[in-house]
């Protein structure tokens, strides 16, 4: 294994962010890599990383998946890239298709969907078009700092409340309580379901973790908030770390049954590709006293090695590790009265997709746009 302390930028750039790296994405010819020259004006540190914003035109905005491992079909990212830096974040490695680093590039260089609203409209009046529950926040979180300002979900669900679409929404921010409004209406008419991912309820861990995320009890208060307006919540434990956040399952799911979640899943920490490497950084930095036992349990889950992308598996693990955290979340769940595994049937029991209709213009006359 190669020396991570080469990959480390300098501590002034990385405050404040995730990653505390910008590794170069498995399709780059060259590494990026920070050194100290030596000399003493160069020894400066640099200015503290800031956000970038650019556009991103694509033509089609909702995305299809044949995954066996999740509930959903079809799902739309209103962005690229995500400021809440999670080191842990699935998503790092698709920056790696735009030329960027899944490291500090990840959560600072990002783009958003300002026509999205408008593409998804003219998808959803494509002739042919079958509706199916949409997820938002499967990938970058739509609820992110930058949404405060450019409100591209808010867009987002007018348009399918407009058309009576369903759709499910995964956040880590407290922010989607600015569109409870929307979200209440959808509840009435049963096309919407929420969930927020709780990783940690220690605010430290939480901080270093996942930097630009609502603190844990911000998140416990979107989901009494959404609960109070009636629209129906779940509290997502995720991930879960094997020797660093594991020990606080109950009592994450306890607290947000206390709020008023009345579902709950829960996703073992992934590694996929350029991400085993931003972790190891990251612990090595943060835990080094515990590193190589949080590895070993994560190996105990993954047959042996950092991560295993079976189907079936690579949510859950395997082995006893995994047996017993499936074991102690289902005896939570059932104490609770949560319905277990959000993404399992939950949201096809609440969500109605019979409803879906084109919608008419201010004359009652279909609208030939």
């Amino acid at each position: 294994m190669d020396d991570s302390s080469t990959h480390r930028m300098h501590p002034a750039s990385s405050r404040g962010r995730g990653a505390i790296s910008n590794r170069s994405g498995r399709y780059e010819v060259h590494e990026r890599e920070w050194c100290d020259d030596g000399w003493g004006s160069l020894d400066a540190a640099p200015p503290v990383l800031s956000t970038a914003l650019s556009k991103d035109s694509s033509r089609k905005v909702i995305s299809y998946n044949t995954s066996p491992d999740i509930g959903f079909d079809r799902s739309i990212n209103p962005y690229r890239g995500c400021e809440h830096g999670c080191i842990y974040c699935f998503a790092r490695p698709t920056h790696a298709w735009l030329g960027l680093s899944p490291g500090l590039d990840f959560e600072s260089k990002l783009s958003f969907k300002p026509d999205a609203p408008a593409v998804l409209e003219r998808e959803l009046w494509r002739k042919g078009y079958k509706c199916q529950t949409i997820a938002m926040g499967t990938n970058t979180d739509p609820y992110q700092p930058v949404e405060r300002r450019l409100t591209v979900t808010r867009e987002l669900l007018k348009v399918l409340y407009r058309f009576n679409h369903p759709v499910s929404i995964v956040t880590k921010s407290n922010l989607i309580c600015r569109d409870i409004d929307i979200l209440k209406a959808m509840a009435a008419r049963r096309l919407v379901k929420v969930a927020l991912s709780v990783t940690t309820l220690e605010r430290h861990l939480a901080r270093r973790m996942e930097p630009r995320a609502a603190t844990p009890e911000r998140r416990l208060g979107a989901i009494a908030a959404l609960a109070k307006a009636g629209i129906p919540t779940a509290i997502m434990v995720a991930p879960m770390i094997p020797a660093l956040t594991d020990m606080e399952m109950e009592a994450i799911l306890g607290r947000a049954a206390a709020a008023g979640a009345q579902g709950a899943g829960y996703i073992l920490l992934r590694l996929p590709l350029e991400i085993k490497a931003l972790w190891r950084d990251w612990l090595a930095e943060h835990y080094p006293d515990r590193a190589e036992r949080i590895m070993r349990h994560i190996r105990e889950t993954r047959s042996g090695k950092d991560y295993d992308s079976q189907f079936h598996q690579r949510m859950v693990g395997s082995g006893p590790y995994a047996e017993l955290t499936a074991q102690r979340f289902e005896l939570a769940c059932r104490r609770l009265e949560l319905s277990p595994d959000a993404r399992g049937g939950w949201e096809e029991q609440l969500l109605d997709c019979s409803q879906f209709r084109l919608p008419l213009d201010q004359d009652d006359q279909m609208s030939l746009l």
